[in-house]
């Protein structure tokens, strides 16, 4: 009879044995499993112009498209601005305003932008988007300020910046002052709730109106969005330059909220 008992008890340990390590592998196994793909963002890149058109326009595209195929985002570009509708534009996180000049957008569609806006989507301009809807005060706000004239001949020179907030994904990698050249526009109405990244020093170079206070990038949060604005990328070289395109990435991955 003991030896009977022995026997089950015996069967009865391997069997637990058995189902432990069953369970085991079967749990470790699922450390194993890939997480699923990150999503990958769209992003609309906007390059209407009614006023000056920037030769620089098709080469930023080309940058943005290779630095989203680089960082995980989809770029779309587009001069449609019937694109600008409630339906199309909830597909993306960000729209950019690459060297876009006067009026662009019809109401309805400053109206679609105002809403997807207000519903958590993004803003990011670029130089000349500044110089754009000049008689829509909400995008003014938005963009952060509108442009007030630049330097003549050359218009494009060299000029120091100051580097002010390095805690930003689009300053972190640069030094406390940054020299390089562009187009440097001077700015009016100036929202003053931005947060200003970096400012021109006026001393380096002819031309500038704004005084000591001078901002030339800017990020912050308005009417439920996000939005960033530098105010480089004037010339096709503005875009192989490796620390303006870590600046401009660092802007969209604010954007991008990452």
């Amino acid at each position: 009879m003991k030896f009977l008992q022995k026997i089950t008890f015996t069967a009865f340990a391997l069997v637990f044995m058995i189902s432990c390590g069953a369970a085991t592998t079967k749990s470790d196994s699922t450390k194993n499993v890939k997480p699923s793909m990150e999503k990958i963002d769209q992003v609309l890149v906007f390059t209407k112009t009614a006023g000056w058109r920037h030769k620089s326009i098709e080469k930023g595209v080309e940058t943005i498209k290779e630095l989203g195929a680089q960082n995980n985002f989809v770029v779309t570009q587009t001069e449609d601005s019937l694109v600008f509708n409630a339906a199309n534009l909830k597909k993306y996180k960000l729209v950019i305003f690459l060297n876009t000049t006067m009026n662009i957008l019809g109401s309805n569609e400053e109206k679609a932008f105002e809403k997807y806006i207000q519903s958590g989507g993004s803003f990011l301009g670029i130089h000349a988007a500044c110089d754009t809807e000049y008689d829509w005060p909400w995008y003014g706000k938005l963009v952060g300020g509108y442009f007030n004239g630049h330097p003549n001949n050359p218009n494009v020179r060299e000029a120091k910046i100051d580097v002010k907030d390095k805690n930003h994904a689009a300053t972190k990698h640069l030094k406390d002052t940054w020299t390089r050249k562009d187009e440097w526009y001077n700015y009016k109405d100036i929202n003053p709730d931005t947060n200003v990244l970096m400012t021109l020093d006026e001393s380096s170079y002819e031309g500038g109106t704004n005084g000591e206070h001078h901002p030339i990038a800017w990020y912050h949060e308005f009417d439920g969005g996000r939005a960033f604005y530098t105010g480089g990328g004037h010339t096709k070289e503005a875009f192989d330059e490796p620390d303006f395109r870590k600046h401009l990435l660092g802007g969209i991955f604010y954007c991008l909220n990452r």
